[in-house]
């Protein structure tokens, strides 16, 4: 029997700004001086200096191991022991396994084509002008986030890749983690022969400093904040610094009246529960009506077999078995990201209302169908507003190694530049390069 217990309450450390002191700010727009410096040096820099500073510093991570490993125990004991809830302590979580894969994932960035200096377009005008657009870094990234170590080394690699120097606050708890592995980072660097100040850390300034980055306009070219939705909201309404808006995943799996039922329940199962602490684990799952009761019994069952609570409409509640608790469930409930073994379950009555329910209660991040009807799949992908749409797929795919863009800063659910996984392209911009023969305008 699944038993329901409280929530805790998601800690937030960095959600509330607090004005920095004079001498917070200075140093903060320091680092920032020094970062964009770097930045400058790193822009004539080839792909072979750059790849070989990412294989560099996935060796580095890997030769200190049980050195990032214990300082991780310290973050997470000391986290737990606070209250942090288990999909924030999953996300902060790293074991040699995570470690290996962290550096994996920097090799496959390398193995990457370099975007800086690709053509976007081009051409030669009737008066002999020659134009290119071509893609250039954006300088100095700004990064904002928390309880998650491996964006420390995702947003570093990605960003020397695109070549751009990066700020990161990642917040206070995993302080120690980030500590040592910057230090490794920056060490890398500096063997490589490119300025450790390309990777700089302003956790030792706190919530103050977390403020002067989001000022440091002119200086830092753009900010992304990855975490929770309190501290999203506080960065992009207290930045003046251009921000790339990540978003929480209130994701949905809708099992159409003609999905393969097989199917549905291994991609539910995967969706929800492969790892939960994520922002594209599925949380409310909407069933067509016509196979309500072919599906829910086993789908409930499985699921609550695996330890997820349950919040379902009436009609999930009558098709549940006897031996599985399904709590009612509530509008907060329908538009809750939950980061735990816990999903909400509704049955619907058409795809119309399926999709209503998306729109109502989506923040835009990933959406999937599972059916075998061509026309409700086109009209699912046409009509449902989000940064992923997966067909007869797990959610858990909106993840930029798993699209092939080797690493990700974050998943934007914004419209603007970038939008879903952002890799090296959405840390990029552009330049117009005009090539004239002592051309002057009419």
């Amino acid at each position: 029997m699944t038993v329901v217990t409280p929530r805790p309450a998601v800690p937030t450390p960095d959600a509330t700004p607090a004005a920095p002191a004079p001498d917070v700010e200075s140093a903060v727009l320091d680092v920032a001086r020094r970062a964009k410096v770097a930045a400058r040096a790193l822009a004539t820099a080839n792909r072979g200096t750059k790849d070989a500073a990412l294989h560099a510093i996935a060796d580095a991570l890997v030769a200190a191991t049980d050195e990032i490993v214990t300082a991780n125990a310290e973050d997470s004991e000391r986290e737990r022991a606070g209250g942090m809830d288990a999909g924030l302590l999953d996300r902060l979580a790293l074991t040699p396994a995570r470690v290996d894969a962290i550096a994996d994932a920097l090799r496959a960035v390398a193995a990457l084509p370099d975007p800086v200096g690709d053509v976007v377009r081009g051409q030669t005008l009737p008066n002999g002008l020659r134009l290119q657009q071509l893609r250039v870094p954006m300088g100095v990234v700004g990064m904002i986030y928390e309880a998650r170590p491996n964006v420390t080394v995702d947003a570093a690699g990605l960003a020397l890749k695109s070549g751009n120097a990066v700020i990161l606050r990642g917040g206070s708890a995993a302080i120690r983690s980030n500590e040592l592995i910057v230090g490794v980072l920056r060490d890398a660097l500096e063997a490589q022969g490119l300025p450790a100040d390309l990777v700089q850390t302003i956790d030792a300034y706190g919530r103050p400093g977390g403020v002067a980055l989001m000022h440091a306009r002119g200086l830092v070219d753009v900010l992304i904040p990855r975490g929770g939705a309190s501290l999203i909201r506080t960065v992009v309404a207290e930045s003046t610094v251009p921000v790339i808006e990540t978003g929480v995943g209130n994701v949905h799996v809708y099992v159409d009246a003609s999905a393969n039922l097989d199917q549905a329940v291994e991609i539910v199962m995967n969706a929800k529960t492969q790892r939960v602490g994520v922002c594209n684990a599925a949380e409310t799952l909407l069933v067509h009506a016509d196979v309500a009761d072919a599906f829910l019994g086993r789908m409930l069952t499985a699921l609550a077999g695996a330890g997820v609570v349950l919040h379902g409409d009436e009609r999930t509640a009558a098709a549940a078995p006897r031996d599985v608790v399904v709590t009612p469930a509530t509008e907060e409930d329908w538009a809750t990201e939950y980061l735990a073994l816990e999903l909400a379950v509704r049955v619907v009555d058409s795809l119309d209302e399926a999709i209503d329910h998306i729109r109502t209660f989506s923040s835009g991040h990933t959406e999937a169908i599972l059916t075998n009807d061509l026309a409700a799949s086109e009209r699912f992908v046409a009509e449902v507003d989000a940064a992923a749409v997966m067909v007869n797929a797990s959610t858990r795919f909106t993840d930029g190694g798993e699209l092939g863009l080797g690493a990700e800063i974050g998943i934007s659910t914004q419209k603007l530049h970038a939008r879903g996984p952002m890799g090296l392209a959405e840390l990029t911009t552009t330049k117009w390069v005009v090539h004239g023969q002592g051309h002057v305008r009419p």
